[in-house]
């Protein structure tokens, strides 16, 4: 049987293709499970610096594959959320790249994730409430901090779908591509990403996700209880090291 799951790793880069292609990549519990392998694997190779999310078939994820849903057979993860990937995203940088539909939970992985480039034929929208349904995978969480509150709830409580051209405009997608070209754009962003230092990346995304619930007087000490062993590591040195000699860094992730 085809992997739901294709991972495929160029120079530091993993990439990540959803592949369900009949059902327009609808998540079943099998390629749930192969996400948190694959992410797993993404967190624990000392190559891979940054993830890079997609779907086969010229389509992202249509959300929750129904047939499975009617058979009990639901595509989350104890701990880990829908598709394995909503509720706890790796540690290190994760990149949508979009093409086509991105809609129920397919949009609550694109939102799950730091970045997101999508074609500009690309749609997103959670239609949850018209089949009876709650977006229960980060949507109604993640949305309205992305979005303005009213363009949020427009989307959540209408289902309507948003244009990609309209959520770029929005602030939602940092890049748009042209109809095939999401992949290639994202894996240009990854590379810009992927060329800083390991150590600080993971600390700043961890700060960056933490924060919003430190209390305001011990947030700069909650801070530097993460970033003071990067500030003190070979990389650090490194990078100050290859600054002073004009040359590039070679990261040790230590």
């Amino acid at each position: 049987m085809a992997s739901t799951v294709m991972v495929e790793i160029q120079g530091n880069i993993q990439i990540m293709t959803l592949s369900h292609p009949e059902a327009r990549n609808a998540a079943t519990r099998e390629m749930a499970e192969a996400m948190v392998a694959a992410l797993d694997a993404l967190d624990d190779d000392p190559v891979a610096q940054v993830g890079v999310l997609t779907g086969a078939g010229g389509t992202f994820c249509s959300g929750m594959d129904l047939k499975g849903f009617l058979q009990g057979k639901r595509p989350f993860v104890p701990g880990r959320g829908f598709c394995g990937l909503t509720q706890k995203p790796p540690r290190k940088p994760l990149i949508a790249a979009v093409e086509g539909y991105a809609v129920a939970g397919g949009f609550e992985l694109a939102l799950a994730c730091d970045m997101i480039v999508a074609a500009r034929t690309a749609r997103f929208g959670l239609p949850e409430v018209k089949r009876g349904l709650v977006a229960i995978g980060g949507g109604l969480l993640r949305l309205p901090k992305r979005l303005p509150y009213h363009i949020a709830m427009e989307c959540i409580l209408t289902g309507a779908e948003l244009s990609a051209e309209r959520a770029h405009a929005l602030g939602l997608v940092n890049r748009l591509a042209e109809p095939g070209q999401a992949l290639g754009t994202a894996l240009e962003m990854a590379e810009a990403v992927a060329a800083n230092g390991p150590l600080a990346l993971a600390a700043s995304k961890r700060i960056v996700q933490e924060s919003a619930d430190w209390p305001q007087v011990d947030m700069f000490e909650r801070q530097s209880t993460i970033t003071g062993p990067v500030f003190s590591s070979q990389d650090a040195r490194e990078g100050a090291t290859a600054f002073a000699e004009k040359r590039a860094p070679v990261w040790k992730a230590n």
